[in-house]
């Protein structure tokens, strides 16, 4: 890290340290593992409290571009990013009602679309055996009756199959937004019914064979039919 920074001369200080921590992450002078200046170099060089650190450096520890370890080799490191924060953000906005469950389902088909299109081309024997087993799992718990479990395994392959693409941005969309559905489905509670693994299995059929064709149309058949379940809970009256 260079030596000082420039001082703050602006209201709410602690987002005027923050402003300048990313600058120094975006223009590569800092990376991922590097440790700051204990809180008191950074207040001298900063011109604040340290106070104000304080606050900029736990702002940017919930943002993920900072992490902060306590003990004698602690400090405040510069993190590796949380993209689990998309989905809470995502997840907030449903909550809020500023995104509908339809269009959260309708965006889902797409990726999934995509997903499944360039898990055709790119997914390993590897990947295919992991979202066979996850298949045979959910068959596992559905004929125990665990249908809650069998949610969370159902969740799993989507994230499987986006990571199967060896693009991390995609998995990281899908994985935000099968966050949002994890509660929804949780809150709907478990299918008693072996649909989606019927559904499954014949997607892994298209997979194997690396029919993106066959393989978008299982996929979209099975979401669309979702979609049009999900409405009806979601306008079902309680009780």
């Amino acid at each position: 890290m260079s030596p000082g920074f420039d001082p703050i001369r602006r209201h709410r200080l602690s987002d005027q340290v923050s402003a300048q921590i990313q600058g120094r992450i975006a223009s590569g002078e800092l990376r991922s593992g590097d440790k700051l200046p204990p809180e008191r170099e950074l207040a001298e060089s900063f011109g604040v409290s340290r106070g104000a650190v304080r606050e900029a450096l736990r702002n940017l520890e919930r943002t993920g571009l900072v992490s902060l370890q306590a003990g004698a080799r602690g400090g405040a490191f510069i993190g590796q990013g949380d993209p689990n924060l998309i989905g809470d953000s995502f997840r907030n906005l449903y909550q809020l009602g500023s995104v509908s469950l339809d269009e959260l389902t309708e965006a889902r088909l797409w990726l999934a679309s995509t997903v499944v299109r360039v898990a055709c081309a790119r997914a390993t024997e590897q990947d295919l055996a992991r979202l066979t087993a996850n298949v045979d799992e959910a068959e596992r718990l559905f004929a125990a009756g665990r249908y809650d479990d069998k949610i969370d395994v159902h969740i799993e392959f989507h994230n499987l199959l986006a990571r199967s693409t060896r693009n991390k941005v995609m998995a990281m969309l899908m994985g935000a937004v099968m966050e949002v559905m994890r509660d929804f489905a949780h809150a709907a509670g478990g299918e008693r019914n072996d649909f989606t693994i019927r559904s499954r299995r014949r997607l892994l059929e298209a997979l194997h064979r690396r029919d993106a064709e066959a393989a978008v149309a299982a996929m979209s058949d099975h979401l669309e039919s979702l979609r049009e379940r999900y409405r009806e809970r979601a306008t079902r009256p309680p009780g």
